[in-house]
């Protein structure tokens, strides 16, 4: 059946009024966020005065303004940031906006069609509009946050774009975009990462990392040492530092072991490390399993907590 051009005309306009009806239901729940010299950046109404954006966006602690979509400028305060997922949560009294209409990201297949929406100052919202590029499993950020999935959407991220919401075509939000996570191209920060994150920060200011005190580089395992040993690694990471008084040196380990395992599952690399490490670990003790003097051996180490700012 042939389409006439007045059915298709038709459907492109509603269409077009959809999503601009999309950006205008995102729009209401939208700051700008004066907190660096230049242009601001957007946040999020979150709802109980709570506003998430972007942590880059935040070039200082004191002296940070809301501009509403009223026009009116509020006193905000930090009450967390997190560098590893670039999140920070600002408290503004007073507020009295609709908290924004969150969705699933895990809905989003690549194809969809959605829209970065931003309040880059006083004069109302921008968007931009495209589709899911791509979309993956957890992935962790060069700073060491753990991020709950990818998703990377193929639009233009303008100035002020940052901290802003991707919204789907039903006007809800489904992430946080950011330019801060990686240099060649915007990301989103799924709604599930930001709630998880938020709730920490607002909860403790900060997001707890667990960290061993160990600098190590990744080896193979010698084959006579895996049959001798009857063990079914064949790679390790070797342990080339202790850090003075950290949770390794507390719990025993030296130069020259090998760690195969840790709390149970086999570890080779950094990124294998830090996802045994989440928060919920901090404090808690946890078996090592390792090769010293080329014999097996397990050292139970408490699990630190990574000094610095969000680090």
């Amino acid at each position: 059946m042939v389409t006439s051009s007045g059915e298709a005309l038709g459907a492109l306009l509603s269409i077009s009024n959809d999503l601009a009806d999309a950006v205008e239901r995102a729009g209401r729940s939208l700051v700008a966020v004066n907190a660096r010299r230049h242009s601001p950046s957007t946040g999020i109404y979150w709802g109980n005065g709570m506003v998430v954006t972007a942590d880059h966006t935040l070039e200082r602690d004191e002296n940070i303004t809301v501009t509403l979509p009223d026009g009116r400028s509020m006193a905000a305060t930090i009450a967390g940031r997190d560098a590893g997922t670039d999140i920070a949560v600002l408290k503004v009294e007073g507020v009295d906006l609709p908290a924004a209409e969150l969705a699933d990201a895990e809905a989003l297949r690549v194809g969809h069609v959605v829209l970065a929406v931003a309040r880059p100052g006083s004069s109302g919202v921008s968007a931009s509009w495209g589709a899911v590029s791509a979309v993956g499993d957890a992935w962790r950020t060069w700073a060491g946050g753990q991020i709950d999935r990818l998703v990377h959407p193929d639009l233009t991220m303008y100035p002020g774009f940052s901290g802003g919401p991707l919204v789907n075509a039903q006007g809800q939000v489904v992430g946080m975009n950011t330019s801060g996570l990686s240099r060649n191209m915007a990301l989103t920060v799924p709604v599930s990462t930001v709630r998880r994150v938020a709730e920490q920060l607002l909860s403790r200011g900060r997001v707890a990392r667990g960290y061993l005190g160990l600098a190590m580089q990744s080896v193979r395992l010698p084959d006579s040492l895996v049959r001798s040993l009857d063990i079914t690694e064949k790679t390790g990471l070797i342990v080339v530092s202790v850090e003075n008084e950290g949770p390794a040196e507390k719990a025993g380990f030296m130069v020259g072991d090998i760690l195969i395992a840790l709390d149970g599952r086999h570890v080779d690399s950094t990124d294998a490390i830090q996802s045994v490490l989440d928060p919920d670990r901090v404090g808690t003790s946890i078996t090592a399993r390792m090769i010293r003097g080329g014999s097996p051996a397990e050292l139970a180490i408490t699990v630190g907590e990574r000094p610095g700012r969000g680090e």
